[in-house]
């Protein structure tokens, strides 16, 4: 099977509407400090640009969780490979992630980590695809809102390829 890449969102796209969100929670944190919980490993592009662009203290953390593997489909369970490495008790917090497809993944990393007692828990991500959600999630900050296509590039992969395009993009399936 040959693969072929169609850009979506080029890389200036991406980091505008990065730059927008910084915007947005710069004024909802302003005055706090901020502690980011990157999801891995698609969302260490879009977390390590997003930090760059807060203006508040942050920290930043990282879990491993997945329900893909190497699919284009969700399996519907958690596998956490990596938890965090430190407390979240009393902090503020977002979940930054590279994409919300069905919604289970990341709600159920949601309820793990409310779990933890938190101050706050809002959530992040890049790209939303609200269209195929199976389990409702209440998104904070969104980045673009995709269609029901298989998308790569900015830390989003396909069998661990295509994560380091600088731009997101549609990936179509050829049968050679």
């Amino acid at each position: 099977m040959r693969e072929i890449v169609h850009e979506m969102y080029s890389e200036e796209q991406v980091e505008e509407r990065i730059d927008q969100l910084a915007e947005e929670i710069n004024r909802d944190y302003q005055g706090k400090s901020l502690h980011l919980i990157g999801l891995l490993k698609g969302s260490v592009f879009f977390c390590c640009e997003l930090s760059k662009r807060l203006t508040m203290p942050v920290t930043m953390d990282f879990m491993s969780v997945s329900s893909y593997g190497d699919s284009t489909v969700s399996s519907g369970r958690l596998n956490i490979k990596k938890d965090l490495d430190e407390s979240i008790e009393g902090l503020d917090c977002i979940i930054v992630e590279d994409i919300i497809d069905s919604g289970n993944t990341l709600a159920r990393t949601q309820q793990l980590l409310q779990g933890r007692q938190p101050s706050s828990l809002k959530i992040c991500t890049l790209l939303d695809k609200p269209e195929r959600r199976e389990t409702p999630v209440e998104v904070d900050y969104v980045g673009f809102t995709s269609p029901d296509e298989f998308v790569v590039g900015y830390g989003l992969d396909y069998a661990q390829k295509y994560r380091n395009l600088p731009y997101i993009a549609t990936l179509e399936f050829l049968e050679e």
